[in-house]
Parts: structure tokens; sequence; C-alpha cells
């Protein structure tokens, strides 16, 4: 009985798989703009798709030097809107001359739209608007993560994830090499206590590629806490989970293997019961590491709570603009 029932589960997660595949069929694996752009924040905001991202196309194609964010738009996940470049480091005033833009993270709460932004290597600004589009502004006068200023904000405070707790609790972690965390008060834009270490545990001792480099996002599935993140330079996405949001957590495998490109960046969202996972790549033409795609892939939840391994669709044309 035990063995009869084991084989349907296993018939069912398969079942589930290509028919979760086939519905996708139409949009996965491409990019969604012939526009570069990287590090992926997606959000359903207003009965919409709302897609945060680093703006690939306007740097020098040598560096991340770009100074500015870009947001898309969508109702279904395949027809992408450029709704254009929505917010520059410029807005923030404290921000050092020479500051970039790099992988930001969005949140909705108090009836307004946070927008958490590295301004370089050093600082996390956070800025506000009425929409999710914008205009927004500096929502602090100050940073509100400073490499200088504040303790154990680590070697480089960038990748910004937020989670909102069933609770109410907010959450911020970010950081390279050594992932951090904190409390952040209901206004979204002050710490509530010290920044901590995110201790993650279990990592396969007969691959010593397997630690955690940057690209941290924080969701939560069943009740279960899961912190995914990019191994290093280039990385996997892989991801441990927790019974707490401060953690510890515990390494669980892989969701994305190495991509032929010196970065990862993902994101995933759930809705109407499917998850997606959204990351970067190198696919279209003039691509590499410092011209990024974003594209967006299924991803499936076992039983027991691990995530099936997300193997990229190889497109045969990129989506229209």
């Amino acid at each position: 009985m035990k063995t009869k029932c084991k084989l349907k589960t296993a018939i069912g997660i398969v079942l589930g798989l290509a028919a979760f595949s086939a519905a996708a069929h139409a949009f996965v694996g491409a990019p969604i703009s012939t526009r570069f752009n990287g590090d992926p924040s997606p959000h359903y905001f207003k009965g919409r798709y709302y897609l945060y991202a680093t703006n690939d196309q306007d740097n020098s194609g040598k560096y991340w030097d770009s100074t500015d964010w870009r947001v898309f738009s969508s109702r279904d996940l395949e027809h992408w809107q450029d709704d254009g470049s929505f917010l520059s480091v410029s807005v923030f005033k404290w921000a050092r001359p020479d500051a970039k833009a790099w992988a930001p993270e969005a949140a909705y709460r108090n009836g307004k739209y946070y927008y958490y932004a590295p301004v370089g290597g050093d600082k996390i600004g956070v800025a506000v608007s009425k929409s999710p589009e914008g205009p927004f502004v500096d929502a602090r006068g100050d940073a509100l993560i400073d490499k200088a200023r504040d303790a154990n904000a680590g070697a480089e405070p960038i990748d910004p994830t937020v989670l909102i707790d069933d609770d109410g609790q907010a959450y911020l972690a970010f950081g390279t090499r050594v992932p951090k965390i904190v409390k952040l008060k209901r206004d979204m834009i002050h710490t509530d206590g010290p920044i901590m270490d995110l201790v993650i545990t279990g990592f396969p001792s007969d691959d010593p590629k397997k630690k955690y480099g940057e690209a941290p996002f924080f969701h939560k599935h069943n009740g279960l806490y899961y912190f995914s993140f990019s191994t290093g330079w280039p990385g996997q996405i892989v991801y441990a989970t927790s019974k707490s949001p401060m953690g510890p957590y515990a390494y669980r495998g892989v969701i994305l293997d190495y991509l032929p490109i010196s970065t990862n960046h993902q994101a995933i969202i759930e809705r109407q019961g499917k998850s997606w996972l959204f990351y970067h790549n190198s696919l279209l033409p003039g691509g590499g590491d410092y011209r990024r795609s974003i594209a967006i892939e299924p991803m499936i939840y076992n039983p027991d709570g691990t995530i099936n391994e997300v193997h990229p669709t190889a497109p045969a044309v990129t989506r229209p603009k």
C-alpha cells in the first residue's frame, strides 16, 4: 500500500510538472523584453504584476554602472509593458556622486509602496510612493542601511529582500558573503533592533562552492520560511529553510544550476496556486555578464517542502518588446 501511494505521488508530481510547463509554454524561458535588464524583483500590486530591475541597457557594458532602475508591468506574465526608468540614484541626495543603481526590492504596506535601493556597495536607501509606478521620493533623507554607520552591516550591504510575515512583522535581509537580517519597524523605513548574521547550516561538505555568496530572497510557503541565494560568481541558485524567519536555516538544495554568466539573482512569486522563478541570463543577442536579460520559469514544490530543480527553457525566439 505504501509503495502504491508513493508511486501515485510520484506520478502526480510528474503529471503536474508536465501540465504546468505546457500551460506556461508561451512565455517560459524567453526574455521579458528586448532590453537588457537584471536583478528581478517581481510583485503583484493592484491586480497587475510589476517587475523592478536594474537597467543594464544603459550601462557601459563593462560594469554594473547604470544609475537608474526600470519597471515593467503585465497582467498575465506573458505580455510585458516597459513602463520606463522610474527612479534615479540622484533622488538620494546623500548618496556618493559615483553611486550606482544595484539589485532592488519593493514592498507594499500602509497604503504605500516602498522601494529598497542599493546605491553602490555601501548603502541601502528606501524610497516611497503612492503608486507602484512612482513617482518615488526618498523616504528618510539618509540611508536605511549604512556600512560606515551601522554595526554589523557587513562588507557590502547590497541586494535587499523584504518579507512581511503573517503577524505583521517585517524583515530585511541583505549582503554578500555573510547574509544579514534585521527587523523593520511598521513604518518600513526604520530598522527595529540590531543587524544579525543569518545562519545557514548543512552545506554539503563535498562541495566547497556551496556557500552563501549574494542575491538573497525571502519567501514563505505553507508555513515554512525559504531563503534562496546565489552561491557566488558564477553561482548556483540554492535555498535553505527554517521554521523561524530569523533562522537558523538548513540547506535544502539547488533551484537553478550554473548559467554562463558571472552573477545570478532570483526572486519567486506565488499567485493562484502557482509559483514562478524569475532570474537573469545572457540570452539576448549581445548579452553577457553586464548585459543581462530577465526570464521566468515555473517552479514546483514537493510534498515534503523541497523544491524541484528548475531547468531553464531555451526559447526559439525572444519575446517582442
